[in-house]
């Protein structure tokens, strides 16, 4: 690991957030990568809401943070966008510190966004990034006080789509793996995740990870609910059933699935809340968080 800096301080909404280590994912040679041009280099933006929203990563990286009283568990968080940016404040931040207070120990990670720029084969490489990052996890659990039989990952969006990905495509390793370390997260919570690459498929992140005119078998393959088998990890997920960018039949088909395959999942359809909304649903005063803690707590994690 390189690049580690201590103590990063994040602010938003008048609350200060502690991030113990950021550092780059990979050690060496980032895979599947070509020669960044001077023109891309990466953007973060504040938005009108304070929201912070990153573009344009080339140099992917975990940002660990660490819960003072650490119960074991540990959870990946992939923030969506799109793959085409990373909102990083509502569904990085924010969430991460909700989940120190439970002590967990939370990674946000900055993965790189499809481009055909700055990658080889812009369709394997943010799932590159996902298995790389569970990958450090388990390798440094001793030093992290992790157990490696407790590792989550979890989605936004196109986030959400990034870790069932990684739920159904961890047997074929796309990192150097020498140590055979397993890729399999032990649970996944999907939020207003984008699944499939059909009929009900966000169009954008489609668009951004498969391109416009993608074959038949590579939109099967990056259809979620059409990877599942009995191995594919507990899930936990959300949505809103008026979400119009992300139509809830993606987390129906995919409960659907994890039920066929007989997979534990526990599935919360709010009535509504759009998408987009990260740790807070407004229009209603049940919270997904609480409910996924209670359904964490019930498997063991």
């Amino acid at each position: 690991m390189k690049k580690i800096f201590l103590l990063l301080i994040v602010v938003f909404t008048s609350q200060i957030i502690m991030a113990q280590e950021v550092f780059d994912l990979y050690p060496g040679k980032i895979p599947n990568a070509k020669i960044t041009p001077v023109t891309y280099q990466e953007i973060a933006d504040t938005a009108k809401d304070g929201k912070v929203r990153i573009r344009q990563v080339s140099v992917p990286q975990l940002i660990a943070f660490y819960p003072q009283n650490p119960n074991g568990t540990s959870v990946i968080i992939c923030p969506g966008g799109g793959y085409a940016i990373l909102a990083i404040t509502h569904e990085g931040y924010q969430v991460a510190e909700a989940l120190n207070k439970q002590g967990i120990t939370a990674f946000i990670l900055k993965y790189r966004l499809p481009s055909d720029e700055i990658m080889v084969d812009k369709t394997i490489g943010p799932l590159q990034d996902a298995q790389q990052a569970i990958k450090t996890v388990r390798e440094n659990a001793k030093k992290w006080s992790l157990d490696t039989v407790k590792v989550g990952i979890m989605g936004f969006s196109a986030g959400g789509h990034l870790a069932s990905t990684l739920g159904t495509h961890y047997q074929k390793w796309l990192v150097d793996n020498p140590n055979k370390i397993n890729l399999r997260p032990n649970f996944m919570v999907l939020g207003y995740p984008v699944i499939t690459m059909a009929e009900f498929a966000h169009q954008g992140s489609k668009n951004n990870l498969l391109g416009k005119n993608p074959s038949e078998e590579l939109m099967k393959s990056y259809s979620s609910h059409l990877q599942v088998n009995q191995n594919t990890p507990p899930t936990f997920i959300f949505h809103a059933n008026d979400d119009k960018s992300v139509p809830s039949e993606n987390s129906i088909d995919f409960v659907r699935a994890l039920k066929q395959a007989k997979v534990k999942s526990q599935f919360y359809l709010y009535q509504a809340g759009g998408h987009g909304y990260g740790m807070e649903n407004k229009l209603s005063k049940d919270s997904w968080f609480d409910i996924m803690i209670n359904w964490m707590s019930l498997n063991g994690f």
